[in-house]
């Protein structure tokens, strides 16, 4: 007996057939062939789950999505319904910061740094006082140029490998030519003898015998402007210059020191002496220098770091002084000894100036 065809039953089955084969495509071969489900579905999915769905297929939960991009609970983590929407945190910068690596070390270069070949040719021209020039091995053109002008102008020139101006200058075009210019000019030796005589006093002067520590010479010429000192003198080589951490550690006092730069130092102890002054060198086997006279012209040698007064420097000075020390260190600082010393000369200046009134 055949079935009776009912509509609503074909209607019916044909409803869920269709549903049943949502995700199915009928192939060349007439079969049923599984499609991959879309992103949306994936996403619908993983959402109703709490889950996100991977690259590998994989689903992971929302609560340690959230976790490890800094979410602190879960009602203000994104969920995977709404992660097209959601917006990333912001990146908020710090005001006044710079807004690059390169910007960054822009604002990280020394003020007294110049870089180029005509900057630095120009600085030369104007007669600005160069502590240091750096020129690249193998530079040439205009950069011959410049190293002759350094050499009439008595600039030290340091030849070095490109690297080295690379890392000095990062993302500047310094064409294998840089200097460091002096935070302020040098002055001459004369200008010393004219300060002195300004003030009716005998000149003292203070000579650093291969100081390197910014610092040290900072704190040097404080002490010299504090104790009444008439100027510095430093060698040009192998001794630190006037950096701005040397015009910072000498608390403004580099504004009224004048500082002399000379090309040798054992040269300049003989003029100060042919110019009627006393020069005296501070080392450990000296005369105790409060039992010395130290009123009159006067010029001290105080030696760098480490390394002392040279040899030469204390067979021409006219004395040797000392620090008695009662600990277990044997020296001073170099500043420090300056200091000492200075303002025991002050001491013996301003009792003679009693005697005499």
């Amino acid at each position: 007996m055949a079935k009776r065809d009912n509509p609503r039953l074909r209607q019916s089955a044909s409803r869920r057939g269709k549903n049943k084969r949502s995700n199915h495509e009928i192939g060349p071969d007439g079969r049923l062939q599984k499609e991959a489900p879309s992103k949306s579905f994936a996403s619908k999915g993983a959402g109703r789950g709490k889950t996100e769905a991977t690259k590998s297929g994989r689903a992971k939960p929302v609560a340690a999505t959230a976790k490890r991009q800094g979410f602190s609970d879960k009602k203000s983590a994104p969920t995977s319904r709404g992660r097209r929407s959601a917006a990333k945190p912001a990146l908020v910068k710090a005001e006044g910061a710079p807004a690059s690596r390169s910007a960054r070390r822009e604002a990280e270069l020394d003020p007294n740094l110049i870089i180029g070949r005509n900057p630095v040719m120009e600085a030369i021209k104007s007669g600005r006082s160069i502590d240091k020039l750096l020129m690249q091995i193998d530079a040439v053109g205009s950069a011959k140029k410049i190293a002759s002008m350094a050499a009439e102008a008595k600039i030290n020139v340091h030849y070095v490998e490109k690297i080295v101006l690379d890392k000095l200058c990062p993302g500047r075009p310094h064409q294998g030519v840089a200097a460091y210019a002096a935070a302020k000019n040098y002055a001459q030796l004369d200008d010393i003898f004219a300060a002195a005589q300004e003030r009716r006093e005998d000149p003292l002067i203070v000579i650093l015998d291969g100081l390197e520590d910014p610092h040290n010479l900072g704190a040097v010429l404080r002490s010299a402007d504090g104790a009444g000192a008439h100027g510095v003198i430093i060698p040009s080589r192998r001794a630190v210059g006037l950096t701005e951490v040397v015009a910072k550690a000498s608390a403004g006092a580099i504004e009224y020191v004048p500082v002399v730069k000379v090309t040798n130092i054992n040269r300049c102890i003989e003029e100060l002496q042919e110019r009627g002054l006393w020069v005296a060198a501070l080392d450990m086997d000296g005369e105790n220098y409060s039992d010395a006279e130290l009123s009159g012209p006067m010029a001290i040698v105080i030696g760098g770091e480490g390394r002392g007064i040279s040899r030469l420097a204390k067979e021409k000075v006219d004395k040797v002084l000392s620090i008695p020390m009662r600990g277990k260190i044997d020296s001073l600082n170099a500043s420090n000894a300056a200091a000492v010393l200075l303002y025991e000369i002050d001491r013996q200046r301003r009792n003679e100036r009693m005697s005499q009134l």
